[in-house]
């Protein structure tokens, strides 16, 4: 299991949560899905790990910006 943080920018609620979590979590191999609402985090676990630009879009998808790993 790999465990990854990332930083996404404009997430302000409980939705904002909620969005980014379904997202992320419909990529494959996406385990858990942790977001820290006030720090901007999201830790994904998975199998192995992911290509950044398949967070990005997911992150993109929910209406949000990924800054980065």
């Amino acid at each position: 299991m790999v465990t990854t943080t990332y930083q996404v920018q404009g997430m302000t609620c409980g939705h904002c949560v909620s969005a980014v979590s379904a997202e992320v979590g419909a990529i494959p191999g996406v385990n858990d899905v942790q977001v820290d609402l006030a720090a901007g985090r999201v830790s994904v676990t998975s199998e192995q790990p992911l290509d950044e630009n398949a967070v990005r879009a997911a992150v993109d998808e929910a209406g949000y910006e990924l800054l980065g790993a």
